[in-house]
């Protein structure tokens, strides 16, 4: 079948098989289940109301249920149990996480980690904050914040590739097309270097990527927090005698706290499970390696599911926490 018109036949299918499991569910609610007849009208009425929300929201839950809650428990049960030869799997226990944690690119994939989560969530909404404060006291701001935001636009793979020729390095006395050699060559370098292969920091260089894709959304959460803070509260400050930075540290800063909070643990769910720049990048070879790609290796390359499914375990652990954090602060916001 062609691409457009399976496109087609997916959207009509999708969007009438909704509309009739609306129309039919609520048809039969109200005339099979709980009829408006006869003398328990009243009662029918208000269990068919009590029903009709969780109807509604079946499809919602049906899907998290499987492609969410499903996985989840999935994940766990590989994560003790080890396969067989005739392809079944036995159960072990621990024996995947002993085994896991025994193994140093484990714990080269965690340190790692660890400096992601101090690094990129900082430095990206440090740059956001400072890019909103900055932008709103432009003419052209609208249009910085086109190009600062541009980069949310590209895939995780497609900002790695861009930033693999900024690192690029061609052998000496040759043109070099990487950026970063060329400018490093043109203030007296001696000779080009292989940036992503240089230990601790090539770290570094591969959380420049994300932390120049986050920006753009630390920007945009940051500046509309910051054009909501009262007017009154900034000229008051003005009429004491407060300066520019007085103004910003103490004045603005703690009103937006909260959404600083936000965007804060909300970059460092996406550090935690970071794995596509490393992936196209270095693929975690020297000293590179992070958990979300320490996984892959596990799964998929040495296709051991045990120990693959015990680092996603891991990655979960540590990933509940902040969400359930951040879901606390996006709520005590909207309050």
């Amino acid at each position: 079948m062609h691409p457009a018109l399976q496109a087609g036949l997916t959207i009509v299918l999708g969007v009438g098989g909704c509309v009739g499991y609306f129309f039919f569910s609520n048809l039969i609610l109200d005339r099979l289940i709980f009829p408006p007849k006869g003398k328990h009208i009243a009662r029918n009425i208000r269990r068919a109301n009590m029903l009709r929300p969780w109807l509604f929201l079946f499809p919602a839950l049906a899907a998290l249920a499987i492609y969410l809650a499903y996985p989840v428990f999935e994940t766990l049960r590989l994560s003790v149990t080890e396969r067989t030869v005739g392809g079944g799997s036995v159960f072990v226990g621990a024996a995947n996480y002993q085994q896991m944690l025994a193994e140093q690119k484990f714990w080269e994939a965690l340190r790692n980690n660890f400096v992601w989560l101090l690094v990129v969530p900082a430095a990206s909404t440090a740059f956001g904050l400072l890019a909103a404060q900055l932008t709103d006291r432009l003419k052209w701001g609208n249009l910085a914040k086109s190009l600062i935001f541009m980069p949310m636009a590209i895939s995780f793979v497609g900002a790695a590739v861009i930033w693999k020729l900024v690192y690029d390095a061609r052998p000496e006395g040759t043109d070099q097309i990487g950026i970063l050699n060329a400018i490093y060559i043109f203030f007296g370098g001696d000779a080009p270097q292989q940036w992503l292969t240089l230990p601790v920091w090539n770290n570094f260089f591969l959380m420049a990527v994300l932390v120049w894709i986050q920006t753009g959304f630390a920007m945009v959460i940051l500046s509309a927090a910051l054009r909501g803070i009262p007017e009154e509260t900034v000229e008051a400050a003005i009429v004491d005698g407060a300066g520019p930075f007085q103004i910003f540290f103490k004045i603005k800063v703690p009103q937006i706290m909260g959404t600083i909070v936000v965007v804060w643990t909300t970059i460092t769910i996406v550090v935690l499970k970071v794995f596509d720049i490393v992936f196209a990048m270095t693929n975690g070879q020297w000293e590179t390696q992070v958990l979300a790609n320490y996984m892959y290796d596990k799964l998929f390359r040495a296709n051991d599911w045990g120990v693959g499914s015990a680092s996603a375990m891991v990655i979960m652990a540590l990933v509940t926490p902040i969400l359930i954090w951040n879901i606390y602060n996006a709520r005590k916001e909207m309050r």
